[in-house]
């Protein structure tokens, strides 16, 4: 029990040796998570196989051809085995000419391939927004610990001055109580941030594809907040044109109304065509029971098929179709008015936040002037440093609204470029 626990500490603490740490620009990430994000890579595979199973419901229309022998010893007349009399080589071929069931299947398989590109493109611009919020939260997790370490200096200068003014005499001791209290209070805050920081490192270390273990950090650069349509009626239209949720079931509801066509067509007929060559040979005493006998035959022709009772099964799977359809209809109809009340609210969002992102600035230049008041104030010896800390601690405070002000008004743009799809364009 003793070595387990050893080595699993010691496992423990070589995968945490191994943890990476990885500065990226915004860019750099979406780039990263296009290629290496699990979901990206799921997306790819699943739009391969669809564009396999088109070249599977091909197969019957290309010849299929098979080599064998049919050799045998024969007693008495040459009695047929497996349909083939007794050969020393035989060739088989059979193609498809007219399968009209088979033909839909064909063009549902090329639906199918079409809606699943767009699922995975649906797939790539999520993984783009996910990217860009978490890089998002990340830069705004670090900056808010920066400022909360900032009002922990602040509040401890101010502890200090009080602790000395306890002494002297010039301030109660309740006066030292709160001012602890207050600095205990932005610790604690400080940890929670930070602790709220390295978790959103892993999780987009994770979202790029790196290891749990590894921790992925913004590199410091300009972002420009990408542009928005104009209005929200040029975004609605955008949105409704291009949303890939929205083309993914029309691609859905296309490829099942080829289904439904194709449980149709089985009344029709089929043709195929058939072809046999037969090397012979004399052991088998043809010649003992037919007037001519030769080694190389051939046949060549086609097989027709017309149904005649195919039973309740097919009315039950045209009707089972019928059904999905109007389900996958309902769908479309949800998905449209999804869209219309999402960029509604997504430019509303995006009003509010440019609102709260003009009040935090403001407040922040107010508590910057009124800082540098009592700091020229302190020089004239007519401030103490308790007030010029608690001035500095409320500017450190306003600049903490300010940076969630501004990621609120980014990740609003974000959402709006995300239901209109132009979401990758504008990050690359």
């Amino acid at each position: 029990m003793r070595r387990f626990l050893f080595f699993a500490a010691l496992a423990g603490f070589q995968s945490l040796a191994s943890a990476e740490t990885y500065t990226l620009t915004l860019k750099q990430a979406i780039d990263r998570a296009l290629t290496q994000n699990p979901d990206v890579v799921l997306g790819r595979l699943e739009e391969l196989r669809s564009t396999l199973a088109v070249k599977v419901a091909q197969i019957p229309f290309n010849p299929r051809i098979g080599v064998g022998s049919g050799a045998a010893y024969s007693n008495g007349f040459p009695l047929s085995i497996e349909g083939s009399a007794p050969a020393a080589f035989d060739v088989k071929a059979n193609q498809y000419i007219f399968n009209r069931p088979q033909t839909y299947a064909v063009q549902q398989a090329r639906e199918n391939a079409r809606g699943a590109g767009i699922a995975a493109g649906e797939r790539r611009d999520d993984v783009v927004y996910r990217t860009a919020a978490l890089f998002i939260d990340v830069d705004r997790a670090g900056r808010l610990a920066d400022a909360a370490q900032k009002q922990v200096d602040s509040l401890r200068q101010v502890l200090s001055s009080v602790d000395a003014r306890v002494e002297l005499g010039r301030e109660l001791s309740v006066a030292r109580d709160e001012a602890n209290v207050n600095l205990l209070r932005a610790q604690q805050r400080l940890t929670t941030l930070e602790t709220d920081r390295e978790y959103s490192e892993r999780n987009l270390a994770v979202a790029l594809g790196y290891s749990a273990n590894d921790i992925v950090k913004p590199a410091a650069e300009e972002r420009v907040a990408p542009p928005v349509p104009d209005t929200e009626a040029i975004a609605l239209q955008t949105a409704l044109e291009g949303n890939k949720e929205l083309r993914r079931l029309e691609s859905n509801y296309q490829a099942k109304m080829l289904e439904i066509k194709g449980y149709k067509a089985q009344r029709l007929p089929q043709i195929d065509l058939v072809a046999q060559y037969a090397l012979l040979t004399k052991y088998s005493h043809y010649q003992e029971y037919f007037n001519r006998f030769q080694y190389n035959n051939g046949q060549i022709g086609a097989s027709f098929q017309i149904p005649l009772l195919l039973g309740p099964g097919v009315h039950a799977q045209v009707a089972q179709g019928e059904v999905d359809e109007q389900h996958i209809h309902a769908e479309i109809e949800a998905a449209r008015n999804k869209i219309i009340l999402d960029v509604h609210q997504s430019y509303q969002e995006v009003a509010k936040a440019n609102l709260a992102n003009q009040l935090a600035k403001a407040e922040v230049d107010l508590a910057h002037s009124q800082l540098s008041i009592l700091l020229a104030q302190m020089n004239e010896g007519r401030a103490s440093l308790r007030q010029v800390e608690e001035a500095r601690f409320n500017e450190d405070e306003k600049w903490i609204a300010f940076y969630d002000a501004q990621f609120a008004s980014e990740k609003a743009r974000l959402n709006v470029l995300k239901q209109t799809g132009e979401l990758t364009a504008a990050l690359q």
